[in-house]
């Protein structure tokens, strides 16, 4: 605290609102505020607070109940802006703030899950005599560039045929989809290109040119030891959205199967792609699946509940989560809740030179999914949510008199497209009151020109010598 005082940040910020506290009297006043964001005086400026009394009043005319609509702006220890702060309301998607948050304070986001594959028997003349054990270790973005890189790896080394079966062990998923026994039979299919169904042949054409057609053929079926993930429960959400080509099947019945033995002479190491990207795709698409297995692989939701209120320093009672993901009302979290996540994760991810535009989708750079079609200010890095009845959005937008400012808007009622139209207004207004600058090194990213130019690589697949 002292060193965030002497760095002068304090009396920017306070200087720049035109509020005057001296250090010891911010000091004192600073150990005993709880709120998040270090919040120590409102901003003297009415303006901007004019502008949001004029939203929800807009809202208000429309029917809408103010209770409802919770808002929260805040730039360094200003508040701008609170309506319903520190209410827990249905965030829907803006939960998976709180699975970035967890999973980066777990496991870092250089992290690579790893996916096992050994082999029962010995290959001989190009045919492996026993069975191929793919053992999951909570990857949640092996999808089927990533499962035909495996396989020209087993092509590789010498192996074409397989007499015995396929068997999916751990906690293994493909293409989003969580039933290990669906995953497993994707990546049979992945094996042997003269299979692939349509969805594996467009998602064949984003690999590198010259990529190879793998041929690996099995005699035998898919067999599951253990149970893998957690089916997540179907709840209807018009944000369940996957990359493009990629289709997340549905079903979601236990696979019966036997229990054979699930050990072998381990043949490759699969690392995925670091968690950075991992959630930054997560975020782009609000992609529920891979919040969900983030979000069990971490502990289950009450483990990211904890976790993220934790770091975000606000209190458990504003944290209300089921799943990992933001489907179904009862995920609840405040909005300066929010806004205290999107900061720890700014916080957290400037340790290793990294920001939260690493991490989440930036308007006019990431000119795909669910930002798509929206008129937020340039340069601003946000999360959306949505569900039935809730539209929900939160980030950060740097501008040139007030810095940085975050924001979270939680609407519900039965109006979503018109929330996220009013949203973006607001969001307008506020930007040419307080003037938008371009984005500050910050919050900046370079962008991805092309994205999938690393999904499926194979020189991360590690050959282990036998």
């Amino acid at each position: 605290m002292l060193e965030l005082l002497g760095s002068g940040l304090i009396s920017l910020w306070l200087d720049m609102a035109g509020v005057h506290v001296n250090t010891l009297d911010a000091l004192d006043v600073l150990s005993w505020q709880s709120s998040p964001g270090l919040v120590i005086a409102p901003d003297p400026n009415p303006a901007w607070a004019t502008t949001v009394d004029q939203y929800l009043k807009g809202l208000q005319a429309a029917k809408l109940s103010p209770a409802d609509q919770g808002v929260w702006i805040q730039s360094g220890p200003m508040l701008m802006a609170n309506n319903q702060g520190n209410v827990p309301l249905p965030a829907a998607s803006l939960s998976k703030i709180a699975t970035t948050l967890a999973a980066l304070k777990t496991w870092g986001p250089s992290h690579q899950f790893q996916t096992l594959v050994s082999a029962t028997g010995p290959v001989q003349n190009g045919i492996l005599q026993g069975d191929l054990i793919i053992q999951g270790g909570n990857d949640p973005f092996f999808i089927w560039e990533e499962a035909i890189a495996l396989a020209n790896s087993l092509n590789q080394l010498g192996i074409k045929h397989v007499t015995g079966n396929i068997i999916v062990t751990g906690n293994f998923a493909m293409n989003y989809q969580l039933d290990p026994k669906l995953a497993g039979d994707m990546f049979k299919q992945a094996l042997n290109s003269a299979t692939w169904p349509r969805e594996a042949a467009i998602q064949y054409t984003f690999m590198p040119k010259g990529t190879p057609k793998p041929q690996l053929t099995v005699a035998g079926k898919v067999q599951v030891v253990g149970q893998g993930f957690s089916p997540m429960p179907r709840i209807p959400a018009p944000n369940l959205a996957p990359n493009p080509g990629v289709s997340i099947p549905g079903g979601m019945e236990k696979a019966q199967a036997s229990a054979p033995s699930a050990s072998g002479r381990l043949l490759i190491r699969h690392l995925s792609l670091p968690l950075a990207r991992i959630v930054k795709e997560m975020n782009i698409y609000s992609n529920n699946e891979i919040a969900e297995m983030l979000a069990q692989s971490v502990g289950g939701a009450e483990a990211v509940r904890s976790i993220a209120s934790t770091e975000a320093r606000v209190p458990l009672s504003e944290v209300q989560l089921v799943n990992g993901s933001g489907l179904g009302l009862q995920n609840r979290i405040s909005p300066r809740a929010v806004c205290a996540m999107f900061m720890a994760i700014q916080r957290y991810a400037g340790s290793y030179q990294m920001n939260v535009a690493d991490l989440f989708p930036v308007v006019g750079v990431d000119h795909r999914g669910t930002t798509y079609a929206r008129h937020i200010p340039t340069a601003s890095v946000v999360k959306t949510g949505t569900l039935n009845d809730v539209s929900s959005l939160a980030g950060v937008m740097p501008t040139r008199d007030r810095g940085l400012v975050w924001f979270a808007i939680l609407n519900r009622g039965n109006n979503v497209s018109g929330f996220r139209t009013e949203q973006d207004k607001l969001l307008q207004a506020l930007s040419l009151q307080l003037q938008v600058a371009p984005a500050p090194a910050s919050i900046s990213t370079r962008p991805i020109l092309n994205p999938y130019a690393d999904v499926g690589a194979a020189n991360r697949n590690e050959v282990v010598k036998s």
